[in-house]
């Protein structure tokens, strides 16, 4: 029997084609969606090699992470399960530090675990080319009592109710096989929320004269607005007309490379509103009091007092 796990590094990991609704009933088994760090995790003997979607090592990162002895490949997520159900994915963040020590540090404070949710490999034999269905039934057979898996369900309405109290929910066909880099045989549904937010300001498009994203901003119950994230994906269109639409709220104060100015937004350039303006936006998650990914305009709120956009509207 061939050394190793049975595959090795570099393995794109399969991927989940974006749907609206859950697929089936029939023929589809569902997990719920984790809010943490795609994994493959490679295991030969005592050595464990965690792998990134882009195929970066992790396994510095998580010094705390231990798998059984064995030869064999999981797909998973590593995650931090926070206080309540769900995944601390803030903290997970926070891991990928240069300083050995603070990884250390918090890798006691706030253990990451594995959570696996596929078996590619087993005993050094690939498995890749098997239906789903066998893959999870080997995963459980060899590995229930000594990884934690995800929860799977092949109920429809089970997945339903997940969908409503989750992030989310990944659907994948039972007879598929795993296909590396593919978004073939998985599907990912997200849950949609929604929020009234302050636009506190803009950031400039590429192209002179367009904005490229709004500023969103809540007020706490203290009453202190501050930023909790942006909306982008406009058209072309509401690119070039947004800019005079906006201007009658512009404070007059703008700048650019002043990282503190709008917390921890990438790109630095900004243009001011006054907190006049009320939008009502949609989500999928957010974490750490900030929507994580771009939110999407639902509709501009003119009927909208901006002191009654409070931060408690975010569900994470």
């Amino acid at each position: 029997m061939a050394a190793g796990p049975g595959l090795n590094p570099p393995l794109a990991p399969q991927l989940a084609k974006r749907r609206t609704t859950l697929p089936g009933p029939e023929g589809w088994a569902f997990e719920p969606k984790l809010d943490g760090f795609r994994v493959i995790a490679f295991v030969d003997g005592d050595d464990v090699d965690l792998r990134s979607r882009n195929d970066k090592p992790l396994s510095r990162y998580f010094p705390e992470i231990s798998l059984p002895s064995g030869r064999y490949a999981l797909d998973g997520e590593i995650v931090i399960h926070g206080a309540g159900s769900g995944e601390d994915f803030s903290m997970l963040q926070a891991r990928i530090h240069p300083a050995a020590s603070r990884i250390e540090l918090l890798s006691r404070e706030h253990p990451a675990t594995v959570v696996a949710f596929d078996l590619l490999a087993l005993d050094g034999a690939a498995l890749i080319d098997l239906p789903f269905a066998e893959r999870r039934a080997l995963l459980e057979e060899h590995f229930a009592k000594s990884v934690e898996l995800t929860p799977l369900t092949r109920d429809h309405a089970v997945a339903g109710e997940w969908l409503t109290t989750r992030e989310g929910v990944i659907a994948k066909e039972l007879d598929a096989p795993y296909l590396p880099g593919e978004r073939k045989g998985m599907a990912k549904i997200k849950r949609v929320r929604t929020m009234d937010c302050v636009v506190l300001g803009y950031r400039p498009g590429k192209r002179e004269g367009t904005v490229g994203s709004l500023i969103l901003g809540a007020y706490t119950a203290d009453g202190l607005l501050r930023p909790v994230g942006h909306t982008s994906g406009f058209s072309n269109k509401q690119k070039s007309e947004l800019p005079d639409f906006l201007a009658p709220y512009e404070s007059g104060e703008r700048g650019s490379a002043d990282p503190s100015r709008w917390d921890t937004d990438r790109d630095l350039e900004w243009v001011s509103l006054r907190p006049e303006l009320v939008v009502e936006v949609a989500y999928d998650h957010a974490s750490g009091g900030r929507i994580r990914h771009g939110a999407k305009v639902v509709r501009w709120r003119d009927d909208r007092d901006p002191e009654s956009c409070l931060t408690d509207q975010l569900r994470e």
